[in-house]
Parts: C-alpha cells; sequence; structure tokens
C-alpha cells in the first residue's frame, strides 16, 4: 500500500494517514485475528494505567480487558501497530493513533478519559508515562527562541481557526461562572471582572500583562477600569488582530499590544497580570518572571497569576506537549512558588477554578464540533480528531482533579494597603 506524501502536518503529527488509510489498517489487520499476546498486551496497558473501570477491545470487537465493577465506555484498538504504540511510548502513541483513527473511544469521549486519568492518579504520579524503554517525557526548552517557536505552533494556527468556537471576546482560558446558567459570553466577562477586582483596579493606573492572547483583557482593564495597558506577547497572529482591534474600538491611547517577550519587560506598573501565560514558561524560568514582576511593580501594587497547576509535580503529558502545546508544563503550588519567595513577595489570595475550567473545556469541545465541516475544509480528519482529544482530555483532566486552575496573587512585601476581607472579589449580586 502506498501512502501519499503531505505537507508536513500543522500539529506535527507523524503522517496524514486520514480514515481511509485508518480503515485500510484495521481491514489488514482483520485477517489476523487478536491472539492470546495481542489480550495480554491490552491487559498489561489496563495495569500500566491504574485499572480503569472502562473496557479495552481488540479488532475482533471483543473485549481483552473489562473492569470487575462498573464499566463506563470502551477503547477499540484498530489494528495491531495502534497497540504496540501505546506499548512503546503510552502517550504519543495513544495520541497519534487516535488522531489517525486507528484507536476508537465508544462512550462519552471526556468522561472515558476522566475515568481513565482518575485511575492513573491513584496508580502515582508516573503511572502509564514511561515509554518501553523507562524514559518519562519531558517539556522542551523555553528559551527566548524556543518560546516564539512553540507560541507560532499553537496560537498562529490562524484567527479565523479560533474565531470559530472560543467566545465573541476570543478567550482562551479558564471562563468563570458566577451563576449557574451563565453563558459561555458571559462567564468570560465575568472571569475578566474576577481578576480586574483581584488586582483592586483604578483608574489611571498603569497595568503590564504578560501573554495577552488576542487583547480581551487588555481593552477590558482600559476601557471598563480606567486603567493604562502595556500588554506582551510573541504570537504575532494574535498581537495584529489585538492591534486592529483596539484601534477599531478607538483604545489606541489606553492600550499598547507588544510583540516581545515577557522577559523583556523593562517599564513599571501598579499592577502586573499574567493569564494562562504560565504553562508556557517552563519551570526553570520561574525566577526570571519573578524578577520581571519584581523589577515593574510598584511598592503597592498587586499581581496576578492564572495557570493551570497540579497537585504535585507530575511529568508532562508527552502528547500534549508533542503536538498541542509543545514547551508546556502545568506547575505544582509549590513549584510556583519559585515565582514569588526568592523575591519576598508576600501572597496575598489563592483560589482553584479547576471545574470552571471542566465546563469551558465542555463548551469549547460542543462549538469546536459544530464547526468540524469548517475545520476539515480547513486542515484534515486527523486534525479534527486531534483536537477533539486535546480539548476533551483537558476537560476530563480537570473533572477528574488531576489538573487544577490556580490564581495566585501577590503583593511586595511592604505593601500594606492589601484587603481586609475578600468582599472586593464577591459582589453581593453574585451567586453560585
Amino acid at each position: 500500500m502506498t501512502v501519499r506524501r503531505q505537507r508536513p502536518h500543522p500539529l506535527g503529527l507523524p503522517g496524514s494517514f486520514g480514515p481511509g488509510v485508518a480503515k485500510s489498517r484495521a481491514t489488514q489487520e482483520g485477517g489476523r485475528r487478536p491472539n492470546e499476546f495481542d489480550r495480554w498486551l491490552v491487559r498489561r496497558i489496563a495495569v500500566k494505567v491504574g485499572q480503569p473501570d472502562v473496557a479495552m477491545a481488540l479488532w475482533d470487537h471483543k473485549d481483552a480487558y473489562c473492569p470487575t465493577g462498573d464499566c463506563r465506555g470502551r477503547i477499540v484498538f484498530r489494528d495491531r501497530g495502534a497497540l504496540l504504540s501505546v506499548i512503546v511510548s503510552p502517550e504519543i502513541g495513544f495520541g497519534d493513533a487516535f488522531s489517525a483513527g486507528r484507536i476508537d473511544v465508544e462512550g462519552d469521549l471526556v468522561d472515558v478519559l476522566a475515568r481513565c486519568y482518575r485511575s492513573t492518579d491513584r496508580a502515582g504520579a508516573v503511572a502509564g508515562k514511561r515509554t518501553a524503554l523507562g524514559r518519562l517525557p519531558r517539556p522542551r526548552s523555553n528559551t527566548k527562541t524556543g518560546s516564539r517557536r512553540h507560541i507560532q505552533h499553537h496560537y498562529d494556527l490562524g484567527n479565523d481557526f479560533y474565531r470559530l468556537w472560543l467566545d465573541e471576546e476570543m478567550v482562551y482560558t479558564c471562563a468563570y461562572y458566577d451563576t449557574p446558567n451563565a453563558t459561555l459570553e458571559q462567564a468570560q466577562r465575568a472571569k475578566l471582572d474576577h481578576v480586574c477586582r483581584k488586582l483592586m483596579l483604578r483608574p489611571g493606573q498603569q497595568v503590564i500583562e504578560a501573554g495577552c492572547g488576542w487583547g480581551s483583557l487588555a481593552l477590558h482593564m482600559a476601557r471598563d477600569y480606567g486603567v493604562k495597558v502595556r500588554a506582551f506577547n510573541i504570537s504575532q497572529e494574535q498581537v495584529a488582530y489585538a492591534r486592529e482591534r483596539a484601534s477599531r474600538e478607538g483604545m489606541g491611547d489606553q492600550v499598547e499590544f507588544v510583540l516581545d517577550d515577557y522577559r523583556n519587560i523593562s517599564s513599571t506598573c501598579d499592577a502586573f497580570v499574567s493569564v494562562g501565560m504560565l504553562e508556557h514558561v517552563g519551570v526553570q524560568n520561574y525566577q526570571a518572571l519573578g524578577q520581571v514582576i519584581a523589577r515593574a511593580l510598584r511598592p503597592n501594587g498587586f499581581a496576578l497569576i492564572h495557570s493551570v497547576g497540579r497537585n504535585r509535580p507530575t511529568p508532562v503529558n508527552a502528547w500534549l506537549e508533542q503536538r498541542i502545546f509543545p514547551g508546556s508544563y502545568p506547575p505544582s503550588l509549590r513549584e510556583m512558588m519559585a515565582i514569588f519567595e526568592p523575591f519576598n513577595f508576600s501572597i496575598i489570595d489563592v483560589e482553584n477554578l479547576r471545574l470552571h475550567y471542566a465546563r469551558t473545556l465542555r463548551e469549547w469541545l460542543a462549538r469546536f464540533d459544530r464547526a468540524a465541516d469548517t475545520v476539515r475544509a480547513m486542515y484534515d480528519e486527523e486534525f479534527i480528531r486531534a483536537w477533539r482529544l486535546y480539548l476533551a482530555g483537558c476537560s476530563a483532566a480537570f473533572f477528574a482533579n488531576s489538573i487544577q486552575l490556580f490564581q495566585v496573587v501577590c503583593a511586595p512585601a511592604g505593601n500594606n494597603d492589601v484587603p481586609w476581607t475578600r468582599a472586593h472579589i464577591y459582589p453581593e449580586t453574585a451567586t453560585r
């Protein structure tokens, strides 16, 4: 069988298999009935990931592993190659084979993945992560050059792509559902206000934002809180979009979008904010980020860091880091303290919005699915399956309590203008 060579895949996937090739491979393998060794390999995989309450079947449609208790959903290996790829490199093998249509999930994708993540967490921080050679995944280094390349890989896929499934403000971070029936648009606006209230912004203040996305928070701070903002980002697509929007809305005098690395920030500010950037910084650069904040923040200022995190240091998901977010790493709170402790920052507030992000990702996945035909015309079926796995997998990880969403507010040690209560964060009208 000859596979037509195509241009490099936008996610760096190893080949454009497509559904036709996946079916052909499965059909070929279908002539070879699974043997006892194949079934033993499936059982070995199940043990490595903590024996989840999810069945695992081979290409003969028979379960090779079935949990003893409650069973919800099924993972189906369509060919022997997919099975072996998971044995050799569990996370990359599973992700690539799923993307290529060589592994399927029967049942709700988020629920099945969440059940697997729960069992893996129970089995230990490195369960299901070691390759056949015993190696653990490590994220790529975020040098200035590396960071720019990593960000371009994900965020420069195109504004038209992200516009298909994000909210109207193009906010690509955890929403804040301050009311049970809030829409995604309402929850994202509530998140922007939640951040601004924690920073206690006042008209006339100077704000620095590191990693500004498409500019929604910077414009919101300037428009609704009367501050001036310098926002830094290394994604050309995002900065171009943010600058055009600021000009269109007449906000050019209040907001400056700077195409530059956060490490080059040299100006001072009353408030420093970073929402959704720390995941791309790398633990080895946390002190550099802390030094930037210490250099920029005035004595009575506040800083807020909003980041995906973990309960304990855990190796990064290799497939997510290789295919979706190169250089990414979600830290524990202890690891995050490398930003604050060396510079004697006082921690003012810590909040975990884990379930808010689980719901946000569920909504993104639903919107992505509704836009699937348009995305397919832009990329291909393999891209769609990879992004469904990414969005569903992240939502599942938050539901399973294996990853967290931290907001940490700090201040210089001599700052006594700190709030006595948390009343400024929660308006009286807010309900659970």
